[in-house]
């Protein structure tokens, strides 16, 4: 989302790194604004007056002293930087060859061949910069390196060393100025602000070569959307300690690092300001954990206890897919740990009794079935083979009517056709066909 969108959406802006005042009621302006709905059930929402059955929940939004990196797209950043140029964002193909390419990505309707393209318009600019070979801007003749993820780190690097009169050129103005230049090296580390204006003064025409469904700039974040209070309950303990969700410390850990920014900011100004580009690494690696708790970081700056991001609640068994969203019972279906048999054949699988006497499955009453499914009636759903109801539109009845649902052990009578899956995330490919002994 651009700042714009999340600014529209949002309810209110988040200042300060704290939940409660004295009297623990949630501080406006606070992590736990009313705003952005009830914290608690005795409370109402401020924006909707719903209580915490009734409000859906607000966002609200952080504004960054300065822009980070996404490290959801922290590879798309790297990919269009190896395309444009990092002194007049002009990109690095000849014109002829990208207004080709242009014309080729509008023709095209599947989206798979779009991103199939621009694969191939990323490899043509890489190759560019490819065996020290110098990739001059055919606009204003800037000399561009290699652009890489840097190492160990959440950034990107720009090396330009391996080209002499760039290295001269450095030499020649740190001697000027009088700078020592041992260990001199070009490989310049891009810092967050710089590519935002070179993905800004983008044009349009580009963003469409590169098959970018938003403006570039988009990519790296400068507003923080903050998620409502009903995602991230807050839960008072005896009336004097709260535990907090680990969104909202994660949230309170961006707000201090982006108070020490803006502090730092303030002091450049004033001219005194050595604490700028650690406070801004620092502001990075919390909003980079802020995604993606898991996300590499330099060890000098690795937190203590260990926190879930966004990724965290969402991926895995545990996650919001698989462990909420994901219907996890479905009919005629059992799971059981596998054993071998030397009483079975090679085509047959046998079922535990207790799952027989719980998965059932319906079966129509003929003339050919009646008797065997009136003894399954009165054997009743504990005794094997029973039968556990009969059915007709909904509404059970008696066996004379139409249907009967019974034991699954009962219907499967040994020589039936069952499928087996040894391997379930396999798929279906992997389904066995075995008879029930």
């Amino acid at each position: 989302m651009s700042p714009a969108e999340i600014m529209k959406v949002a309810e209110v802006q988040i200042y300060i790194g704290a939940y409660y005042n004295s009297g623990w009621k949630p501080i406006e302006g606070g992590l736990l604004d009313p705003r952005l709905g009830p914290a608690s059930k005795r409370l109402i929402c401020a924006t909707c007056g719903g209580n915490h059955v009734e409000c859906p929940g607000h966002f609200g939004y952080l504004a960054l002293a300065l822009p980070v990196y996404n490290v959801g797209y922290l590879g798309t950043v790297v990919n269009v930087l190896k395309c444009i140029c990092k002194n007049c964002s002009g990109f690095l193909l000849k014109d002829e060859m990208r207004v080709e390419y242009l014309r080729k990505m509008r023709n095209l309707k599947d989206p798979m061949k779009k991103i199939e393209l621009m694969k191939i318009v990323v490899k043509k600019c890489t190759a560019l910069c490819a065996g020290n070979r110098r990739a001059e801007c055919w606009k204003c003749g800037y000399v561009n390196g290699t652009v890489k993820k840097a190492v160990g780190m959440i950034g990107i690097l720009h090396d330009r060393s391996k080209f002499e009169d760039v290295m001269d050129e450095l030499r020649k103005t740190m001697a000027e100025t009088k700078v020592s230049a041992a260990g001199l090296s070009v490989e310049a580390m891009l810092d967050p602000a710089k590519v935002f204006t070179l993905l800004k003064e983008m044009s349009d025409e580009d963003c469409e070569v590169l098959y970018l469904s938003t403006r570039p700039e988009n990519l790296l974040i400068t507003n923080i959307l903050v998620p409502p209070t009903v995602i991230r309950p807050s839960v008072l303990v005896g009336g004097e300690v709260s535990n907090e969700n680990d969104i909202t410390v994660r949230l309170k850990q961006i707000i201090q690092s982006n108070a020490r920014l803006t502090r730092d900011l303030f002091d450049l100004r004033l001219g005194y300001a050595p604490g700028v580009k650690r406070s801004w690494d620092e502001l990075q690696v919390e909003v980079a954990q802020y995604i993606n708790s898991e996300v590499r970081v330099p060890f000098t700056m690795q937190g203590g206890n260990p926190l879930n991001g966004f990724v965290q609640r969402l991926k895995g068994k545990q996650g919001r897919f698989r462990g909420n969203l994901s219907a996890k019972r479905v009919e005629y279906t059992g799971r059981s740990v596998i054993s071998p048999d030397p009483n079975l054949k090679i085509n047959e699988v046998g079922v535990p009794i207790e799952m027989a006497q719980i998965l059932t499955y319906p079966e129509r009453v003929t003339c050919h079935n009646i008797e065997k499914l009136r003894q399954c009636v009165s054997n009743g759903p504990h005794k094997y083979p029973g039968a556990r109801s009969l059915h007709r539109d909904g509404e059970e009845l008696s066996l004379a009517i139409t249907r009967i649902r019974k034991n699954l052990a009962d219907g499967l009578q040994y020589g039936d056709i069952v499928g087996i899956c040894a391997h379930p995330k396999m798929g279906r490919s992997w389904l066995l066909q075995l008879k029930i002994f």
